[in-house]
C-alpha cells in the first residue's frame, strides 16, 4: 500500500508543475496570494471565479494522464476552466520561484494576477528555464466540485491516493460547490468515499459525499448525501442522466434527480461527472416516506410489518452485502434496514424480505389479480418501460431497486423505483454472447426486438403488462416526442429536456473529459456506435417509418451522443408499434442523404482512390488499444491471425499479450488489407508479493489488462480474490493466516502473486 501510495503522491506531485509565454499585452491586476486549502506544488493555478477570496475553488493546469494517471506530453498543458470562470478573463496565480509571463501578462511569483484568453488558442509560457504550451478549455456544465484535503490519513497521503488504495476508505474534506452565476459554496465534507461495484473498478473513479449540512447543486433539492457517478464507460456521459430525468417525467417515484459537474481534487481535475441524489431513506433523502428505523417498534423488538428498500442484485457477496437467496437463486441486497450481523433483528428482516420478495416474483409471473394488492401496478410498469425502453443489460441482473412500503390507504406494497444503473443501456454495451444466445437473443444491439424476457423474465402477468402498455402512450410517447423537439412541452422541461439541450449543458464537459485523457472506448464490451438504422413513430398518424439506409455518425463526441439519442428515438418507435392496438402503417424512407460517399466498387491500382489502411504495422504493450481506419473503401469485416494475441472489433485493435497477429480487413469492393501487429509486452501485477491481515483486503492493481476480458482466479484456503472477473484491480482477502500463493489469468497469461495474512 506504501509503494502504491508513494507512486500516486509522487504523480500527484509531477502532474501539477507546469509554464507559460505570450502574443497579445492585457491589462492585469495583481492582488494578494492565496492561501490554498491544499498542498500546492509548482504550478499555475486558475480560481473559479474572478476577484473571489475563496481558497478552495482553485486548480491547477495540467497535462493529459493515461489510463494508469500518467503524465502524457509533459510540456503540453490545459487549464480546464468550470462553467463560473470568466470567457476570456480569469485569475492566475503563480506558485513558481520566478514570474512568468502569460498572453503579455507578466504574474510575478507568488501573486495572482487577472489574465485575458482566448479558448482553445495555444500560449508558449516559459517557467524555470522549462518551455511548455498553454491551451484553455471551458465548460458549460450547471456546476463544478472541488474536495480538498492533503492528509486524507493523517499521515500526509492525498485524498485521491488514499480514496482509491481502498473502496472502504473514507475522509473527511473542504471544498467548494461552484455554479455558473459564480456562487461558491464552501460547505464541508463530512465524509467522502468511493462507490459502485463493476464501476469502481474502472479507471475513473465513482464517488459517494456526504456534506456536513444539506447542499444544493445547481438547483436541486437540498440534501447532504449525493453520488458523483463517472459514466466511464458511457461515451456520452449521459445516458444515467437521461434515463433519470425520463424516469421523472413520466411520474416515478423517487427519480433521482442530477446535474452534469466537473469534477476537481485538491486542484486536480477528473473529468466531467454526474452529481446524483444518493439513493437513500429518511427525512430530506431521496426516499423520505420512511426512517432507517422504521423496522422496530419502541421497545426494539422487530415490527410485524415494515418498509425496506431492496436491490435485485446476483453479485452480492457476503463480506460487502446484506442480502438474501430466493430458492430460484435470485440475490436481493437489502439496503434499508442495513443490519450488521450480530445485531438484533439481523435473520428476522432477511426473512421478512424473502417472504415478500418472493411473493412479489410469483404474481409477478402469472394472471393474478392478487397483484394489485402486492404492488403498486403503475410505478412497477414504468419500470418495466425504462428498462425496455433502454434495452438496459442490468435490468433484473443488477441494480434494479424495489420500495416496500406503506399505500395512501397504509396497505404495504412493492414500488419499482428508484431508477438507478443506465450507463450500459440505449445501444451502448454489447452484452455477454452466451447468455444471448441461450435466450435467443441475437439483436441486443439494435434498437428493435423483445428484451424484458430476458433481463426482467420474470414480468409476465397480463394485469401488468396491459397496463404496460397504456402508460407507454400515456406518459413515454409524449415525454419522446418532446425529447427529439418534435412536440416541446415547457412544463415537462423542467424535468426532462431536448437532446439538442441536454447536448448543450455536457458537450464542453465533454470535450474537458477526453481532452484531460479518458478514453472514449473502453474495452470489447462497448457496441459499435459507427451505424444505426433509424426508426420513427408518428402518434397522429399511427405510422412507423424505416429507414431505407442506415446513418453513419463520425468518431465524435457529437457523433457518439447523436447515436443514442437516435437509437433511444428509434427504440420507442419499435415499441410503439408493437404496443399500438391498432394496425399500424409501416413505410420506408428513402435516406440517401444519411450515406456516406459511394465508393467506386474497382478502383484501379495507382488511382488516387486506392483503398489504404492508416498503419500497415503497430507495436503495443498489452492492454492498450488504436484505431485502424480505412479509406477509399467500404469494410465488410475485421480478423485477426491470432485472436488470444491482439483483437479487433470495428477496426479497434486491443493488444492481449506478448506475441504478434496479422489484422485482415475485407473490403466490399473485393480487396483486403492488412496490419501487422506486434504486442511487446504482457500482463503483470503492480506487485509481486502482498501482505493483508485477516479479514482485511488489499489492492493490487493489473498492468496491461485489455478492457472486457475476463480474468480468472484460483483462490486457497489462506487468501483469495474478491474482484469480479472484469476488474483492472484485484482486491485480495486474507482468510487466515499463513503464506499462500494466488493463481491468477489476465488475457490467457498465468500470474502468480504471494500472499501473507498475518
Amino acid at each position: 500500500m506504501k509503494k502504491a501510495r508513494k507512486f500516486l503522491s509522487v504523480f500527484l506531485s509531477v502532474v501539477l508543475m507546469l509554464g507559460l509565454t505570450a502574443a497579445v499585452p492585457a491589462a492585469s491586476s495583481v492582488v494578494e496570494a492565496p492561501k490554498l486549502s491544499f498542498n500546492a506544488q509548482k504550478a499555475l493555478y486558475v480560481h473559479a471565479v474572478s476577484s473571489s477570496e475563496d481558497v478552495e475553488a482553485w486548480s491547477a493546469w495540467q497535462c493529459v494522464h493515461g489510463r494508469d494517471y500518467k503524465d502524457i506530453n509533459p510540456e503540453e498543458k490545459y487549464f480546464f476552466l468550470p462553467v463560473s470562470a470568466d470567457a476570456s478573463k480569469v485569475d492566475i496565480f503563480n506558485n513558481f520561484s520566478e514570474s512568468v509571463t502569460v498572453n503579455g501578462t507578466e504574474i510575478p511569483a507568488g501573486e495572482v494576477t487577472a489574465v485575458n484568453y482566448e479558448q482553445d488558442k495555444t500560449y508558449e509560457v516559459k517557467a524555470e528555464n522549462e518551455t511548455y504550451k498553454l491551451r484553455f478549455m471551458k465548460s458549460e456544465a450547471e456546476a463544478a466540485v472541488y474536495v480538498n484535503n492533503s492528509d486524507a490519513d493523517g499521515e500526509g497521503t492525498d485524498l485521491f491516493t488514499y480514496l482509491s488504495d481502498e473502496k472502504t476508505n473514507t475522509a473527511k474534506a473542504t471544498g467548494a460547490i461552484v455554479t455558473p452565476n459564480g456562487k461558491v459554496d464552501n460547505t464541508s465534507i463530512k465524509k467522502i468515499k468511493g462507490r459502485g461495484n463493476t464501476t469502481w473498478n474502472m479507471d475513473k473513479k465513482p464517488f459517494n459525499i456526504t456534506y456536513d449540512k444539506k447542499v444544493s447543486v445547481a438547483g436541486m433539492k437540498e440534501s447532504k448525501k449525493y453520488s458523483l457517478l463517472a459514466n466511464f464507460q458511457d461515451d456520452t456521459l449521459s445516458r444515467n442522466r437521461i434515463l433519470y430525468d425520463l424516469s421523472d417525467a413520466v411520474g416515478m417515484p423517487y427519480a433521482s434527480d442530477s446535474r452534469y459537474v466537473d469534477f476537481y481534487m485538491n486542484g486536480y481535475y477528473w473529468g466531467s461527472y454526474q452529481m446524483a441524489e444518493k439513493i437513500e431513506v429518511g427525512k430530506n433523502s431521496l426516499i423520505s416516506d420512511f426512517e432507517e428505523t422504521d423496522y422496530l417498534n419502541e421497545d426494539g423488538s422487530v415490527k410485524e410489518d415494515f418498509p425496506f428498500l431492496c436491490e435485485v442484485d446476483p453479485g452480492a457477496q457476503v463480506a460487502y452485502d446484506y442480502f438474501v437467496t430466493l430458492d430460484d437463486g435470485l440475490k436481493i441486497t437489502i439496503k434499508s434496514p442495513e443490519i450488521a450481523q450480530g445485531e438484533k433483528g439481523y435473520n428476522t428482516v432477511k426473512n421478512y424480505v424473502k417472504e415478500k420478495f418472493t411473493e412479489f416474483c410469483d404474481v409477478l409471473g402469472k394472471n393474478d389479480e392478487k397483484i394489485k394488492d402486492i404492488a403498486d401496478v403503475d410505478s412497477v410498469a414504468k419500470l418495466y418501460l425504462i428498462n425496455e425502453l433502454g434495452k438496459n443489460w442490468d435490468a433484473g441482473s443488477a441494480s434494479t431497486y424495489f420500495t416496500y412500503k406503506q399505500d395512501e390507504n397504509g396497505k404495504y406494497k412493492f414500488y419499482g423505483s428508484p431508477v438507478w444503473d443506465y450507463d450500459n443501456s440505449l445501444g451502448n454495451a454489447a452484452g455477454i454472447k452466451e447468455m444471448l444466445d441461450y435466450f435467443e437473443i441475437y439483436d441486443y444491439e439494435k434498437p428493435t426486438g423483445e428484451w424484458g424476457s430476458f433481463a426482467m423474465e420474470f414480468f409476465s402477468n397480463e394485469i401488468l403488462l396491459n397496463r404496460v402498455k397504456e402508460i407507454w402512450f400515456e406518459k413515454f410517447v409524449p415525454a419522446i416526442d418532446h425529447f427529439t423537439g418534435k412536440k416541446f412541452n415547457s412544463d415537462m422541461d423542467r424535468v426532462f429536456h431536448t437532446k439538442d439541450k441536454y447536448f448543450t449543458l455536457i458537450e464542453k464537459s465533454a470535450e474537458m473529459n477526453y481532452a484531460c485523457g479518458w478514453p472514449t472506448y473502453t474495452g470489447e464490451w462497448i457496441a459499435d456506435h459507427s451505424s444505426l438504422t433509424k426508426l420513427s413513430y408518428d402518434s397522429e398518424t399511427n405510422t412507423y417509418s424505416v429507414n431505407k439506409y442506415p446513418t453513419s455518425y463520425p468518431d465524435t463526441f457529437k457523433g457518439k451522443f447523436d447515436y443514442a439519442c437516435d437509437w433511444m428515438v428509434s427504440r420507442a418507435a419499435w415499441l410503439s408499434k408493437e404496443y399500438s392496438a391498432e394496425k399500424v402503417n409501416e413505410v420506408e424512407v428513402n435516406n440517401e442523404e444519411d450515406l456516406p460517399p459511394a465508393v467506386e466498387p474497382d478502383v484501379p491500382q495507382g488511382d488516387d482512390k486506392t483503398p489504404t489502411i492508416s498503419a500497415k504495422s503497430l507495436s503495443l504493450k498489452a492492454g492498450k488499444t488504436k484505431i485502424l481506419k480505412v479509406t477509399g473503401a467500404g469494410v465488410k469485416s475485421w480478423k485477426s491471425s491470432n485472436a488470444k494475441v491482439v483483437s479487433v472489433k470495428g477496426g479497434k485493435v486491443t493488444a492481449l499479450r506478448k506475441g504478434s497477429a496479422v489484422i485482415t480487413v475485407a473490403l466490399t469492393n473485393g480487396a483486403k488489407l492488412t496490419c501487422k501487429v506486434n504486442v511487446k509486452t504482457s500482463p503483470k501485477l503492480s506487485k509481486k508479493s502482498v501482505t493483508v491481515k485477516v479479514k482485511k483486503t488489499k489492492s493490487v492493481k493489473i498492468i496491461g489488462k485489455a478492457g472486457g476480458f475476463n480474468n480468472k482466479y484460483k483462490n486457497t484456503k489462506i487468501a483469495k480474490v474478491t474482484s469480479k472477473k472484469s476488474a483492472s484491480s484485484l482486491k485480495i482477502k486474507g482468510l487466515k493466516k499463513g503464506k499462500t500463493t494466488l493463481k491468477i489469468t489476465v488475457n490467457g497469461v498465468k500470474l502468480k502473486l504471494k500472499v501473507k495474512v498475518k
